[in-house]
């Protein structure tokens, strides 16, 4: 364990003894409902967590972002939080609505929009010093609850189940694109559509990856980020990154009014295998069928999909 490991969980222990709001919000994760929906060589879980509906419901067009104080400014958190800096760039703070025991937010000490470009190889950095965690990264517009400060995500290795499940999704869907330097699967479950990076060396992984970036930014023709979740780990020597290919930013059942209606904004966390549904009526109904058909409008199509994938392959051959 790395000694920014230790300190974030010694944050951790000591916001949520002297923060009250932190502690009742941790304390609450205890009585968290969870049901398991089985697919073929993989698990989605579902968590009903009423603490996250602040997150799920966040209204995050400009004119809403542009009329509320930004919580993660420090001049606008909370009295009772503190911080730990990293690479002199960003603060780890606590994240005081939680869905993992283990949960932080790693917000840049500058107002600037959640673009990632230019920050992958900060990102490994962060995921090797805090190496009891899995770093995350939501896109603005793919789950991130504030588009307009940047920030990554942390939380306990073990909580995702893709954090321990990749390997057996390679084994079972991967097809290899790429070995040398850094290894490049593309992994197809029937529901998620993702790429997995793996290497020894920061900066081969860095340079694979901005690859990658720059042919989707390409293939996206306009000044948004292309559409994405990102996670990285540091495990045994080895940089990680898996990163899911998007499609809507919310699913149609989100607006729907009625019986249709379920609140759930897919982002990094869900895609890794914890689907969060804030109010219990979603918890109780939300079938195999309904998961099926929420990730099949959140990630990209499979048709992009393989187009893109036949890229990179042609992409690797001249260099």
């Amino acid at each position: 364990m790395n000694n920014y490991s230790k300190l974030a969980k010694n944050l951790i222990t000591n916001q949520i003894t002297d923060w009250e709001m932190a502690k009742k919000n941790y304390m609450d994760l205890g009585n968290v409902q969870v049901k398991e929906i089985l697919f073929d060589n993989f698990t989605i879980k579902v968590q009903f967590n009423p603490g996250r509906i602040r997150s799920s419901a966040a209204k995050v067009d400009a004119k809403t972002l542009s009329e509320r104080p930004c919580f993660l400014c420090k001049k606008n958190r909370p009295k009772e939080q503190s911080e730990i800096t990293i690479l002199e760039k960003y603060d780890i703070l606590i994240n005081p609505f939680p869905i993992f025991e283990q949960h932080l937010t790693i917000s840049d000490i500058n107002h600037v929009p959640q673009l990632l470009k230019g920050r992958m190889g900060e990102m490994l950095e962060i995921s090797r010093l805090l190496d009891e965690f899995t770093v995350f990264y939501n896109g603005p517009k793919c789950g991130a609850s504030a588009p307009d400060h940047f920030h990554f995500q942390a939380g306990n290795n073990d909580f995702l189940p893709i954090g321990t499940g990749y390997a057996n999704l390679i084994k079972k869907y991967g097809k290899l694109l790429k070995s040398k330097f850094c290894e490049l699967w593309a992994v197809d479950d029937s529901i998620r559509k993702i790429l997995i990076f793996s290497s020894d060396n920061a900066q081969d992984i860095e340079n694979e990856f901005n690859r990658v970036y720059e042919l989707l930014e390409k293939r996206s023709g306009n000044s948004e980020e292309p559409a994405m979740n990102i996670l990285t780990r540091y495990v045994e020597g080895r940089f990680l990154i898996i990163m899911f290919l998007r499609g809507a930013h919310r699913p149609w059942q989100y607006t729907a009014e009625g019986d249709a209606n379920i609140l759930v904004t897919p982002a990094s966390v869900e895609f890794g295998g914890i689907l969060i549904t804030p109010l219990e009526k979603d918890f109780l109904k939300i079938a195999k069928e309904d998961i099926i058909d929420i990730f099949k409008q959140t990630s990209i199509h499979k048709e992009l999909f393989d187009e893109f994938l036949l890229e990179i392959q042609q992409n690797s051959s001249h260099i």
